[in-house]
């Protein structure tokens, strides 16, 4: 498949880096807005941000992630396991460790120690919390190497028609898969007109502003317009606090079309971002996005029960944007300790002992889908 575009190699990987920078602080936006919002029992002002970004933030991540797969799907079954599978599941067995290790204690106190265990035990066959992504890019890259000789288009709609089911069979595998594979799908089969349209922009800066004009508005009046009482058993169930606002956003097809939109919009950003030298940082992040959804659970958490326990900020809304922050720069000071002093490398860069490739020797650095 051919994803090239107008422009060097360099500057589609670096709007590319750009894009996953911009979806990873939207997660972990997410995840620190509504976990402050639970511990505090009330809404701040990042409520509203979190729900705008609701339909495109994990649409537009399972896009980005898909984008280089045709590259790399016809190599050999071992190195694609390696890469597409051996390569997450080695950092969701330690990372998955590493969180338990930190909330066992918590669990075994309230459960008891049996209860705590059995809870990991089920995280490898129903993922854990933050880390479902990282469990099921594998499954997305297997399935789609098992489809990729049927024609696209009936893939296409065969994942539409999934995501636009009410599926809620309480399996975050099975639910997930189907709610979020037709935007992984999108990236791999369409890579080519996504890279075109990342081109249209950066040579037509102010029609893309145009454009964005006219979405924005459109998109938030979808969002946070609640749907009549008639057409609310089309909206899809959620599980615990989501901040679903059961808007127009949440009916089946508009919520692949907003997906669609909003990638389309996040995907233009990147590419007129990405050049900018002060927005560096945006690319460098995105590159080391695995990073940040690794271990951002960590300050996340100690800066929420810090902040609310001390009462130092009233706002809601801004305890919320600086559990955010902490939430995103916490991992990158981390990974930085680990390049400075050499120890832990382990944590983000995958040893030799854990490759069933065995062309070469060296660690292998993480990546949110390593070609």
């Amino acid at each position: 498949m051919q994803v090239q575009s107008n422009g060097s190699t360099r500057q589609r990987v670096e709007w590319v880096d750009a894009a996953k920078g911009l979806c990873i602080i939207m997660v972990v936006m997410m995840h620190s807005t509504l976990g402050v919002e639970l511990a505090a029992g009330r809404e701040g002002f990042m409520h509203q941000v979190v729900a705008f970004a609701r339909p495109f933030r994990m649409p537009d991540f399972f896009l980005i992630s898909g984008l280089f797969l045709g590259l790399v799907i016809d190599r050999p079954w071992r190195r694609y396991l390696d890469r597409k599978v051996v390569h997450f599941a080695y950092f969701y067995v330690l990372w998955l460790t590493i969180q338990f290790a930190f909330k066992a204690p918590g669990m075994a106190t309230e459960a008891g120690w049996g209860t705590a265990l059995e809870a990991y035990l089920r995280a490898y066959v129903d993922p854990f919390g933050t880390l479902w992504f990282i469990y099921l890019l594998p499954v997305f890259f297997v399935f789609t190497r098992l489809v990729k000789r049927l024609p696209l288009w009936l893939v296409f709609l065969g994942a539409a028609l999934l995501e636009a089911l009410p599926v809620h069979t309480g399996s975050v595998i099975v639910d997930e898969f189907c709610g979020r594979y037709v935007f992984f799908f999108a990236g791999y089969a369409f890579a080519a007109r996504f890279f075109a349209f990342a081109a249209w922009v950066r040579a037509h800066p102010g029609a893309f502003a145009g454009l964005a004009l006219l979405w924005a508005p459109l998109h938030g009046f979808l969002v946070f317009t609640p749907v009549p009482e008639s057409l609310a058993a089309w909206l899809q169930p959620e599980a615990g606090y989501s901040g679903a606002t059961g808007g127009f956003s949440e009916l089946p097809l508009v919520s692949l079309l907003l997906g669609l939109a909003g990638a389309m919009f996040i995907v233009g950003a990147a590419a007129l971002l990405s050049p900018v030298r002060p927005m560096r940082w945006l690319t460098w992040l995105g590159g080391h996005s695995i990073v940040v959804y690794l271990a951002f659970f960590l300050p996340m958490a100690t800066t929420r029960v810090l902040l609310l326990k001390t009462g130092i900020i009233a706002d809601v809304g801004l305890v919320s944007l600086m559990v955010t922050l902490a939430g995103v720069a916490g991992p990158v000071v981390l990974y930085g300790l680990v390049q400075w002093t050499g120890y832990g490398r382990f944590l983000f860069e995958r040893p030799a002992w854990a490759r069933i490739e065995r062309t070469g020797t060296g660690a292998q650095p993480a990546r949110m889908a390593a070609g």
